[in-house]
């Protein structure tokens, strides 16, 4: 099935954002089930969220993948920075223009997250109920419980002292501290530095004309402070599925096994055997089965 993709605006808190609205191609004799897409750490509908968004077009459901405020196309006044309840609030906006879009029936709407916007899709379809099913990729199930006990706790405190001197620092000058978003170089200051991240974000992999090699060095302490695994206490009786790859460096399995754990309701763990977290971005072995899932679960509950 072949699809058409319209350039859309979603107005939210002053901002503009700028989403790939798709649809099956052809006449539609009824409203269409939707999904709203969010996706990873630093991406933009282009890369991740863009490729899943297409996939689903394909298999009949209406599809939004938009940039968040800050990065690629859409407004926002710090560029590069992530903005845990900007997120949050910007996929309350994309869930109510699919609602009032003509061609959506707004009681069939459902998310879709992968990485680091698969722990945002769980905690906002805990709270908003007008997403009737979720599914959710390669999540980062972010708890700054897990962050503390992994650094250990003076480390974590020495590091919110940091990023709280860096803050200060900001406000004094007015000149926002940047670090690169990927690095493969050993030592560089980079956001996800490693060989796996570059080796998607710093190739041909994922070339999109808004994605940038930059993130604001306090994104890292909202990496380290937001609590979306809380979602998973609150997402039932919405049917949720969990897709993870059995080896992932990034998003841990524990931490998708936990998150199954603490769901009280209609839910699924799909295990997949990745070489890496990357895989389950664009390598067709990982993607095609995961997506087939997907629809099948939103076909079913929306």
């Amino acid at each position: 099935m072949t699809t058409e993709t319209h350039n859309v605006e979603i107005a939210v808190d002053d901002i503009t954002l700028a989403g790939h609205l798709r649809f099956p191609s052809g006449e539609h004799d009824s409203p269409l089930p939707a999904i709203v897409l969010t996706g990873p750490f630093t991406g933009v509908k282009e890369q991740v969220a863009g490729q899943y968004a297409e996939h689903l077009a394909r298999r009949g459901f209406a599809t939004l993948a938009f940039d968040h405020r800050n990065f690629g196309a859409s407004g926002g006044h710090r560029r590069q920075h992530e903005d845990p309840a900007g997120k949050l609030s910007d996929l309350s906006a994309a869930t109510s223009f699919l609602a009032n879009h003509e061609s959506v029936d707004a009681d069939r709407i459902g998310c879709v997250g992968i990485c680091m916007g698969g722990g945002y899709a769980l905690k906002h379809a805990a709270f908003d109920r007008r997403i009737k099913g979720l599914a959710v990729v390669a999540a980062a199930f972010n708890d700054p419980r897990v962050m503390r006990d992994g650094i250990g706790p003076d480390g974590y405190r020495q590091m919110m002292a940091t990023f709280a001197d860096i803050a200060g620092q900001e406000a004094a000058t007015g000149t926002v501290d940047y670090i690169k978003a990927v690095s493969n170089v050993e030592g560089d200051d980079a956001a996800m530095p490693g060989a796996e991240p570059f080796e998607y974000y710093g190739t041909d992999r994922s070339t999109a004309s808004g994605w940038r090699n930059q993130m604001t060095r306090l994104s890292v302490r909202e990496l380290l402070t937001t609590d979306l695994a809380i979602g998973a206490d609150f997402v039932g009786p919405t049917p949720t599925l969990i897709v993870h790859g059995r080896t992932d460096a990034f998003c841990s399995p524990e931490g998708a096994q936990d998150a199954y754990d603490r769901i009280d309701g209609t839910k699924e763990l799909m295990w997949l055997d990745t070489t890496n977290h990357i895989d389950l971005y664009d390598q067709d072995e990982y993607v095609d089965p995961a997506v087939d899932r997907i629809s099948e679960w939103m076909a079913e509950y929306l």
